[in-house]
């Protein structure tokens, strides 16, 4: 969920390509990001009464956790006093509520060791039922993270875990690993999760510290989607 990170939480996937360079947010697996005139119609509206005191990567940072809370997460504390960033580069991305293309998963579902297979860890039904809309090198059409409850915070991520039908390779790791296996188990119990909401929230507090531009690092964007 928290997706504002290049070198830290300082909102470089808010910022349009450039002749210098291509946008984050052009990413192939960025195409299914939404609400970025969303996060710029904040931006204006606070510039008229406080211009350039509030960052584009607070107000993000902030989205994100209304976000969550609005689609039946708990809540949590977003500490602020951010500076936006000035480079936006093509990354990977990855979110807990939402969607993924195509292009995500085809090297999972056609060439997972480069023999024309599919991921073993992938439960054969559903490859075959993403394999009837995502095509051999297809970019679209998109496909929900969290089958039948993408637009609900809840647990029932891990229970597709478990059953191993979760859409990404990096869901299918967490069954690797005794560790992380154990929690899926146990989170996936309940529709809530044991521990999910409480543990979720600590995550994106940790994430919300890291490279965080502060004083003179970097600046206080009058447009989200433009360096000053």
């Amino acid at each position: 969920m928290c997706i504002f990170f290049l070198k830290g939480c300082e909102a470089s996937v808010l910022l349009n390509a450039t002749k210098e360079g291509g946008a984050e947010k052009d990413g192939f697996l960025n195409l299914s990001l939404r609400g970025f005139d969303v996060i710029d119609d904040v931006k204006s509206a606070i510039e008229k009464s406080c211009p350039g005191v509030v960052s584009c990567a607070d107000i993000l940072a902030l989205a994100a956790r209304d976000a969550v809370q609005l689609t039946g997460g708990l809540f949590w504390k977003v500490e602020t006093g951010r500076r936006d960033g000035r480079i936006s580069l093509t990354l990977l991305g990855a979110h807990t509520i939402g969607s993924a293309s195509c292009f995500t998963i085809n090297t999972r579902l056609y060439n997972f060791t480069g023999r024309s297979d599919t991921d073993p860890a992938l439960d054969p039904t559903f490859a075959s039922e993403l394999k009837k809309k995502c095509k051999p090198g297809g970019i679209l059409p998109v496909f929900e993270l969290d089958q039948g409850s993408s637009t609900i915070s809840d647990a029932q991520f891990y229970k597709a875990v478990r059953q191993n039908r979760g859409l990404l390779i990096s869901d299918a790791a967490l069954l690797d690993d005794h560790a992380t296996r154990a929690y899926v188990k146990r989170q996936s119990k309940s529709a809530a999760g044991a521990t999910f909401g409480r543990d979720f929230g600590k995550s994106m507090e940790k994430m919300g510290r890291i490279g965080v531009l502060t004083g003179s690092e970097g600046e206080i964007r009058q447009r989200c989607a433009f360096v000053n």
